[in-house]
Parts: C-alpha cells; sequence; structure tokens
C-alpha cells in the first residue's frame, strides 16, 4: 500500500462532530466490476495488520489526520487518526458501498437501520427503533451498503484510534447531518475536492 496524498489534519471535538474520513448484502458492490463489500472489507482487514503502516500516521492531539491510500480495484481507501474525543458526525457516502476496520484503539459507531431518501428533503423525524450502535475495537470492523448513514467516533478519553476505510465507487459525495432526538437535519453536501 503506498499512500499517496500527504496527511491532513482536521479539528474536529466530539461535541460539534460535524467533519471528514452501515445495510445491503455484504457481498456485493453493485453493478460494475469493482470490489464487493467483503473485498473491502479484506482489504481494511490486511492493511490494518500492517504495524508499519498504521505506526506512519502522523497523530496530532487536537484533530483527526488522514492519509489516502491505494486501495482495490479502484476504490478510494483511507488511514485515519482519531485524537481522543472526536468523531465524524452523522453523514452518508451517497452511492458508495465501503468497509472500516479499527487498527488501534476502539472507535464507536452510530447508525440508522433504516435506508433514507436519497435526495429532496431537509429534515426527516426518524422513527423508533432504527438507532443501532457497535464498539469497534482493533482488529474489529464491518462493511456496509449505499446510503448508509452514520458516525463514529472515538469516544476515549486518553487514547487515539487508528482506522483503515475503503469505498466503491470511489465517494461522489457526502452528505453531512445534524440530529436532535429523532429529527435529522441536511445540514451540507461535500464533494471530493472538499477533503482530498
Amino acid at each position: 500500500m503506498s499512500a499517496s496524498l500527504s496527511p491532513i489534519v482536521s479539528s474536529t471535538p466530539l461535541s460539534s462532530a460535524v467533519s471528514a474520513p452501515v445495510p445491503s448484502s455484504a457481498s456485493t458492490a453493485g453493478a460494475g466490476t469493482g470490489p464487493t463489500q467483503a473485498e473491502l472489507l479484506d482489504f481494511v482487514r490486511k492493511t490494518a495488520a500492517d504495524a508499519e503502516l498504521i505506526a506512519s500516521l502522523p497523530l496530532d492531539p487536537e484533530g483527526r489526520t488522514w492519509v489516502r491510500l491505494e486501495g482495490p480495484g479502484g476504490s478510494e481507501a483511507w488511514l485515519i487518526g482519531w485524537p481522543p474525543g472526536t468523531g465524524t458526525g452523522w453523514h452518508d457516502h451517497a452511492d458508495s458501498v465501503g468497509a472500516f476496520l479499527t487498527a488501534r484503539g476502539e472507535l464507536r459507531e452510530h447508525a440508522l437501520a433504516v435506508r433514507l431518501p436519497t435526495d429532496g428533503w431537509q429534515s426527516l423525524e426518524l422513527s423508533e427503533g432504527v438507532d443501532r450502535e457497535r464498539r469497534l475495537g482493533a482488529g474489529q470492523g464491518r462493511a456496509f451498503g449505499r446510503h448508509h448513514v452514520h458516525e463514529v467516533l472515538n469516544a476515549s478519553a486518553d487514547e487515539h484510534a487508528v482506522s483503515v476505510h475503503a469505498y466503491y465507487p470511489p465517494l461522489p459525495r457526502i452528505r453531512r447531518y445534524s440530529r436532535t432526538g429523532q429529527v435529522l437535519h441536511l445540514e451540507q453536501v461535500e464533494r471530493p475536492e472538499d477533503w482530498q
């Protein structure tokens, strides 16, 4: 694996977690010839086991850091460092399928077990019972399908976490949401030029 971009730092405290880098069948990526969700999960698992690569990621005490990696079959992949108390905020990955795995530390994922409409709304009231939470320690990960809405965070008070992520097709956009109780609000749409 080779990193193709310099590390980027983004300060994202858990309290304001709205910054950048799960379900359909775990074995299909959909139309096209790209990697499947299972292949993406296998890639992130193997990459996370590369201790030298994981140790090479510069860690910042206040903001997330990331380096783009060469993913399999034209996929987009990232190595991400998570200082204590940082997170992504609620977001989706549009039409991309993906996988991520914790290489060091522990990450928490809050996800919605319902598919949202893809366009034409600003606010939605979520039904009771759609929330899911996972704790993913070192070596644990998951694959997810298109339009998966979640937030990922490092809830630790004192330990960095490091994770590996892969998406296919490469992310065309990320929709960012805020959430108040059961109401989800679309806040912004980011394109690749916003995070690369």
